[in-house]
Formats: C-alpha cells, structure tokens, sequence
C-alpha cells in the first residue's frame, strides 16, 4: 500500500470516491491511502450514502483532514472491514495524543455527543473506495462537532502518523494471512 499526502488544498465534494482519484491525483497505481485537508461540503449527485440522501442530510465542514483509500478489489465486504479498522487506528492515534478515550460507533468518533468524522466505503467499477474526514476546526458545522484544533493536533503530522500505523496494520495482516499453512 502507498501512502501520499497532497499538500494542496482540496475540497472534498464526493467525486473523489470515483475509481483511480487517486491515480488521476498523485499517479498512485497501486492499493493507496491518500490525505489531504480541506473543506468538506458533498453535492447531493455525489452523495453515496442513501440513508444520507433519504433524510436530506447536509454533511459538510469549513474544514477537515481526509483521508481516500482505493483497494484495487471488488469485495466491498472487506472495504468495510478495513474502514473500521481505519476508524480504530484514528481512534487510538487521537486517544493517545489526546489522554482521552473516545466512543466509536461503526465507522464514527464521538467526544461525548460532539461528532469528530464521517466516512463512508463504496465501490466502483474497478475498485472500492473509503473516504474518513476528521474536523480541523469545530464551527460552522450542521451538528455539534469537535475538530484537531480543540486538542490542538497539527493535521499534517496527524496524517502522517495515521498513514503510518495503518500501512503497518495492513502489512501485518498480509504477513499473517501468508505465515499459516491449510488445514484439512
């Protein structure tokens, strides 16, 4: 997996989801994480989410860290397993850097009923697509939020750190997978 941090600012409208965003981006070819920071304000034709589109959700941010994953694969199942793995590795850089713990539900972080992300996992006609956005800052925001200014966490550093530890999970789970032989 290749890890990349775009140091231009981007705002992030949902069309980064598309398959090979990050090709296009960076030329990245391989499984990628790819962050970036920016405003987060998704065009309801690029609202994946239907739950989202159902009830007219408005999702969006003066400003966020993102973070897109692209698994060249089509098993959606396992994207979604590797998106909370995702949400537990940011949980755990964040209550580390933090000395707090934080609540987690599914794929969403929580400081007592202040929202810290959004995230979804999709698919596409050549891969599977996770995109996590974590407040910078917490106002201006259509739900009560808390962003890495209010613990004053350096987004970029964050990222960094984040993209490390989960390229290392990741690698840790390939080694695994291929250190055990069948069993019949």
């Amino acid at each position: 997996m290749i890890s990349h941090f775009i140091t231009k600012q981007i705002t992030y409208d949902g069309s980064q989801i598309t398959s090979l965003w990050s090709f296009r981006k960076t030329g990245v070819t391989d499984d990628s994480i790819v962050t970036f920071i920016g405003p987060c304000r998704i065009s309801r034709k690029n609202m994946v989410d239907l739950e989202d589109l159902k009830t007219g959700a408005k999702i969006s941010s003066p400003l966020m860290l993102h973070f897109i994953i692209e698994y060249v694969n089509p098993d959606l199942t396992k994207t979604i397993l590797y998106q909370r793995l995702l949400t537990v590795t940011i949980k755990e850089c964040l209550e580390k850097m933090i000395g707090k713990e934080l609540t987690r539900d599914g794929s969403n972080l929580y400081d007592g009923n202040a929202k810290l992300t959004i995230s979804i996992a999709t698919h596409t006609s050549v891969s599977t697509k996770i995109h996590f956005g974590i407040n910078i800052i917490s106002s201006g925001t259509p739900v009560v939020t808390k962003g890495l200014q209010d613990y004053r966490i350096e987004p970029k550093r964050f990222a960094l750190e984040v993209m490390k530890r989960y390229i290392e999970e990741i690698t840790d789970i390939t080694r695994d997978r291929c250190k055990v032989r069948g069993v019949k």
